[in-house]
């Protein structure tokens, strides 16, 4: 998701140039979309083409903007660059539709009701009832199942709207700043006894990752499941968690990654992360990315396939632990 300030004036965007352009820097922080990349695409594909301000510097307009939001996605979902980036809006649509099959066949999953409420209330910019509506949603599931069955499809929501551009950044942040208080929240309200039962984990992101709605589910998780949880917040430098993970004196490293990052820059932090760990020490890591899913991921990492399973790995750690004794 976006920066707040995606359209600041750090990128010089508008001076002298056309009203509406968004500069480089402020594009790459609004789509993910690396800023090297983005010229890589320029020259070999022909998209995007940007105008270019009375400086000589890249101005991005907003239908290109959108474009590149459906590329974005796309790529996530495991497209080639090669088959979408040069492709029209119309075709960029199609391509996120789910299949024929899918909408003529069995029904999916009934989506919770809080999702399409919680969403309607930020779009109407009731904050004070988005919050109420997400602590109920805790005290009608409980933690778990509001972090699968509401939280985590909600998010997605949310991502996808501002995607089409029906929410604007700010709003984005909005939503993002509702469910970090509420989440944390109802981790501090966990009964202290629940502690020690799992785990020590150290949770974070690398260097590029942002985002951090998923880390903070995560931890609701673990804790539930009695692990002991220390998040370092997100973009921790590689070099740092050997340290970190010491002091902590954690057994397991635990990492989120959106699209945002390249598959290829999740790889190689992964094996350089493995490199600098003890082989005891187990990392896992969980997210949307599609780095996660492809072939190459390095030997010692365990992909946490959605919230869901972080009670099945607890559970298997727990094991192997006792066969250890």
């Amino acid at each position: 998701m976006a920066d707040t300030s995606a359209y600041a004036s750090d990128d010089a965007a508008d001076a002298g140039g056309r009203a509406g352009g968004v500069g480089i820097a402020a594009l790459e922080r609004e789509t993910g979309i690396n800023k090297e990349t983005l010229r890589v695409w320029e020259r070999r594909y022909g998209f995007p083409s940007p105008w270019r301000d009375a400086a000589g510097e890249r101005l991005y307009p907003p239908e290109q903007v959108q474009r590149l939001r459906l590329v974005k996605r796309l790529l996530d979902a495991g497209h080639r660059p090669g088959r979408v980036v040069a492709a029209p809006a119309a075709e960029l649509a199609a391509l996120l539709q789910p299949p024929a099959a899918t909408r003529a066949g069995a029904a999916p999953a009934a989506e919770a009701p809080e999702v399409a409420a919680c969403a309607a209330l930020l779009q109407r910019h009731d904050i004070d009832g988005l919050r109420r509506a997400l602590s109920q949603a805790v005290l009608r599931r409980g933690l778990a199942g509001s972090v699968t069955e509401v939280f985590a499809p909600l998010t997605t929501r949310i991502g996808e709207l501002w995607m089409n551009g029906t929410l604007q950044v700010f709003e984005e942040h909005i939503y993002s700043e509702s469910l970090q208080l509420v989440l944390r929240q109802s981790i501090q309200a966990l009964p202290a006894n629940l502690q020690g039962a799992g785990p020590r984990v150290l949770l974070t992101t690398l260097s590029g990752e942002g985002h951090a709605l998923g880390l903070l589910m995560a931890e609701a998780l673990l804790s539930l499941e009695g692990a002991v949880c220390l998040s370092l917040g997100v973009q921790t430098p590689v070099d740092q968690l050997p340290a970190a993970t010491a002091v902590h004196r954690a057994d397991v490293v635990a990492l989120s990654f959106t699209g945002q990052l390249p598959a290829r820059a999740v790889l190689d932090g992964l094996a350089q992360l493995r490199a600098l760990l003890p082989p005891a020490i187990e990392i896992w890591a969980g997210g949307s990315n599609r780095a996660l899913r492809l072939p190459g991921l390095p030997d010692g990492v365990r992909c946490v396939d959605g919230l869901s399973s972080i009670t099945l790995e607890i559970t298997r750690w727990r094991e192997l632990l006792e066969s250890r004794l």
